[in-house]
């Protein structure tokens, strides 16, 4: 039985005697694969291109080379380290004024010199003429908000001109409009002063202090009351 089995294991065996031979590619084989059916990528003639185009090219290789961190075996040099740190100052500087403009409903600066912000309802011009501004002017000065109360003064001086027939009020007219319709020369030159007061306290936004609110308090309730 030992015997049987050791023949059919002699029968079995099968000895390879090819002979391999290895295989080596052409060192130009890439050269086959250079004409146009082998092209899978869309290339631009840089001839064609607009001097538009070839302008945001340059931003895109830009900013490709800028954000590039793929190539980490070779170490920049201390010129290029320097240009990406100006480059994300830059984009930062850019990011911060967007930011500021778009959070300034007013279109002012919010980090202007006046930090203070001061909220004036759209229902005191819209309602001008049912506004009771010796209330609100007390409330106002009691609070110590001085350029809020030469605003409330001088919307007030344009009501009583109103009522006087002197101007016609009218909420998209500018300060420039009703002195125009003024006609008395003394008048005139008493709301081109008061004028004065109130844009350079409210729209240069520019802190009063208490000795300068007196001083225009006084002008502007002598302009009311010789209206």
């Amino acid at each position: 039985m030992v015997t049987r089995i050791d023949s059919l294991q002699k029968e079995d065996v099968f000895e390879d005697s090819w002979e391999i031979t290895p295989k080596h590619f052409d060192p130009k084989f890439k050269e086959r694969y250079q004409s146009k059916e082998y092209q899978y990528e869309t290339i631009i003639d840089s001839k064609k291109q607009t001097a538009w185009d070839r302008f945001w090219k340059a931003i895109k290789d830009f900013f490709s080379r800028l954000f590039d961190f793929r190539d980490v075996d070779n170490t920049l040099s201390g010129f290029e380290i320097f240009m990406k740190i100006i480059a994300f100052i830059i984009i930062g500087f850019v990011i911060y004024l967007i930011v500021r403009l778009i959070i300034n409903k007013e279109g002012q600066w919010v980090f202007s010199k006046n930090k203070k912000k001061i909220i004036v309802s759209e229902m005191v011009e819209e309602n001008i003429h049912t506004i009771d501004f010796k209330e609100i002017i007390q409330h106002s000065k009691s609070n110590k908000e001085y350029r809020l109360t030469i605003r409330y003064y001088y919307l007030w001086l344009l009501k009583s001109l109103s009522d006087k027939e002197i101007i016609e009020w009218d909420i998209e007219k500018t300060n420039s409009d009703y002195l125009y319709e003024i006609q008395s020369p003394t008048l005139k030159e008493n709301f081109k002063y008061l004028s004065y007061i109130y844009e350079y306290s409210w729209y240069g936004e520019f802190e009063i202090n208490e000795t300068d609110f007196s001083k225009a308090e006084k002008a502007f309730e002598k302009a009311i009351a010789n209206t």
